[in-house]
């Protein structure tokens, strides 16, 4: 098995939003924000390349939308998905697998792409099986107020009009090992219905792939929530269980949003969790 961080794209987010009730004061600290109050945000995902398989985790915002779409997000840097596809010698008809951790805008976004007369979508990867699971889907289709505008259905129907979309099997527990998928995966409602965070066992490690369960290593705290979750009271319990597992078992955490911390390990404090130390993929790997 090969590892591949796979940079899809910088963008920029409110502090306030990504810290919900927490004082600028505090989280400022560790996620230092702009004039605009925004703050830098990556959109990292996951290459993992096993036999003939080579599975994207998540795949950023893609670059379909509009212009005044995008303003929004204050895109920066040079990074995008294909040209790092590219430089690990990979194109996007490689890609086997595409696994959405959740239907959230930036963390799919890049699974649909306009057609060649642009009048329509179809799937990025033309040859990828789509993988969600069948609670989050519902709930990503038949969206609710709070969520409506980061379910975009041209981000999410074209994978099933193509007939590539799969569904996990459902969870029966908030952690379960999925034979059809190469890692298991720790299921959290917290943010979102059902969403899906990859544990990777690599050699002797643990690579969890954080999505928005932890979106930052300045979210470490557990009052450090987004106000994007939809049910906050239930990330708490979700973070805590986490975090003390992550300590306990030397994880290594693989941040999708942490522009500046690509890996980091946590360990117990009088505080509680904290962070340990950061690492690039390539430093854990080798």
């Amino acid at each position: 098995m090969n590892l591949y961080p796979v940079e899809a794209g910088n963008f920029k987010l409110d502090g306030g939003a990504m810290f919900g009730v927490v004082p600028k004061s505090l989280w400022s600290r560790t996620n230092p924000a702009d004039s605009n109050n925004m703050i830098d945000i990556a959109a990292r995902c996951l290459l993992i390349e096993n036999g003939d398989r080579l599975t994207l985790i998540d795949t950023g915002m893609g670059n379909k939308q509009s212009d005044k779409f995008f303003g929004y997000y204050y895109p920066w840097g040079e990074h995008n998905l294909d040209d790092s596809l590219k430089a690990l010698g990979f194109h996007r008809d490689d890609i086997t697998d595409v696994f959405m951790t959740h239907l959230h805008f930036d963390h799919c976004g890049g699974s649909v792409q306009w057609n060649k007369d642009r009048t329509g979508y179809e799937p990025a990867f033309k040859n990828a099986t789509f993988w969600s699971n069948e609670r989050h889907w519902q709930w990503a289709t038949q969206p609710n107020r709070r969520e409506r505008a980061s379910f975009l259905k041209e981000n999410i129907l074209p994978m099933e009009e193509s007939g590539q979309l799969k569904f996990v099997s459902d969870p029966i527990a908030d952690f379960s090992e999925k034979k059809e998928l190469d890692f298991g995966i720790f299921f959290a409602d917290g943010h979102t219905e059902k969403q899906m965070i990859p544990h990777i066992q690599y050699k002797d490690k643990t690579i969890v792939f954080m999505a928005d369960l932890l979106p930052t290593a300045g979210h470490l705290p557990l009052p450090f929530v987004m106000g994007y979750d939809t049910r906050p009271l239930l990330t708490l319990p979700e973070k805590e269980k986490f975090l003390k597992a992550a300590a306990d078992n030397n994880y290594y955490l693989f941040l999708e949003h942490d522009a500046h911390n690509p890996i980091i390990t946590v360990k117990h404090t009088e505080k509680g969790v904290r962070l340990n130390e950061t690492y690039t993929l390539d430093e854990i790997l080798n």
